[in-house]
Formats: structure tokens, C-alpha cells, sequence
């Protein structure tokens, strides 16, 4: 799962970011609107989480652009002014909720959940593959009773293969969705992850397999 994040108050951008990075969930983070709508016309988001002040506008602008364009992203705008007009002109314009500043993280993910399972959000349902059942929203891997423990990287790895299992996925798709567009990707990186993934789901009889397809990406099929 993905998440673009655009707040401009750095040290709350900082906590919210890393405590959904905890949470197995990648984090593209600006501090710009004009920024966020490049970062919106680049990639798929599971989720927006919008503030309202930013340096360069309004973010309440950034929403009509977005359903415009025909993007149907789930958005939750942070605001301290949380007066029930504001919320209002919010949620006309395609916001799907409002949080009010300040806000308990645990309160964050609640609506984050929440907004996902709606059915015009973009994300998944639980996966069944092999004896896996893959949860997309809670970012959970069931094989039988046993919870599997995963790193978050390879978790995300595993979460993202799931969705498309059958179906090869880019290398480039891969990256896009376990790193954020700051950080430096080291070339065997993703190899890396894929291959103790692969112990892990062999040592606990997932019932599915990753193959390489060489120069290209990668591939989960249900054994």
C-alpha cells in the first residue's frame, strides 16, 4: 500500500510518515501542492492524506483536480480549522473524510481503514493464494492460523505480488510501491527482499511460489 502524503508542518509530516512506514505502508511525503499534483499525474495512490495550508495553496484545491481528472483515490484532509462549514466545503468538492488537528495517529490509521474499505476505494479485498490470506488494508499475511511475521519491505513485496498473483509484475512497479521517490534504490535491493521472502513462505507452507522473470519482474502462482 502507498500513501501520498502532502503536509507542510515538518515535524508532523516526520511522525505521520513514520508511523505508517511502521505500519508496512510506503509514504510518498511533499510539502507542495504544485508537487503533489506531479507526484498524483506519476503514480496510483491507495490514499491521500491532505492538508489545507500549504505554502503554494490551498490543498482543498488539489481535490477537484483530482476527480476532474478522474482519479477516485480516497482523500482525508488534516485541518486545524475543523468548523462543520469547512468540513462541508470538503466533502462537496470529494473529500472522503476530515480529521481535525490535533489527532491521535491510532485515529489516522482508523479512517485510513476506514475510507479503504468503502466501495469506491481502490483497494482490494482479502487475497486468497495458496493458503495465504492476504489482508491489503491491514497489511496481514494469514497461512493456516499462523500469522506471518514479515519484515515490512518484504511484506510489501508480498502484498503487492498478491494482488496481481498470475500476472507478472515490473521490477519498476515493485520498487514504485516498497520505496518512496526520496530514497536511493540499490540495484540488488529488491532481489534481496524476493529471496528471504521466498524462504519465508517455503519454511511456512504458503502454498505459493516467486519466480523471476528474468529482466523483467516477478511472479507469485499458487502451487
Amino acid at each position: 500500500m502507498k500513501i501520498l502524503l502532502v503536509e507542510d508542518e515538518a515535524r508532523l509530516a516526520e511522525a505521520v510518515a513514520a508511523s505508517l512506514t511502521k505500519k508496512g505502508i510506503a509514504v510518498d511525503h511533499t510539502a507542495l501542492l504544485g508537487d503533489a499534483i506531479e507526484l498524483a499525474r506519476q503514480q496510483t495512490y491507495d490514499a491521500i492524506v491532505l492538508d489545507r495550508r500549504l505554502p503554494d495553496g490551498d490543498g482543498i484545491t488539489f481535490i477537484p483536480w483530482l476527480r476532474s481528472s478522474g482519479v477516485v483515490t480516497p482523500i482525508i484532509v488534516l485541518t486545524a480549522r475543523n468548523e462543520p462549514k469547512e468540513r462541508v466545503a470538503g466533502l462537496d468538492l470529494g473529500a472522503d473524510d476530515y480529521l481535525g488537528k490535533p489527532f491521535l495517529m491510532e485515529e489516522l490509521f482508523a479512517r485510513l481503514r476506514a475510507v479503504l474499505r468503502r466501495p469506491s476505494a481502490l483497494a482490494e479485498p482479502s487475497i486468497v493464494a495458496g493458503r495465504m490470506i492476504v489482508d491489503p488494508i491491514r497489511m496481514d499475511v494469514m497461512v493456516g492460523e499462523l500469522q506471518l511475521d514479515l519484515p515490512r519491505r518484504e511484506l510489501m513485496v508480498l502484498v503487492t505480488l498478491a494482488k496481481r498473483k498470475g500476472k507478472t509484475v515490473l521490477r519498476s512497479a515493485l520498487e514504485a510501491e516498497i520505496y518512496n521517490y526520496e530514497e536511493t534504490i540499490q540495484s540488488n535491493a529488491l532481489d534481496a527482499h524476493v529471496s528471504r521472502l521466498r524462504k519465508r513462505l517455503a519454511d511456512a507452507d504458503a502454498g505459493v511460489s516467486i519466480h523471476n522473470i528474468r529482466g523483467v519482474g516477478y511472479l507469485l502462482k499458487e502451487l
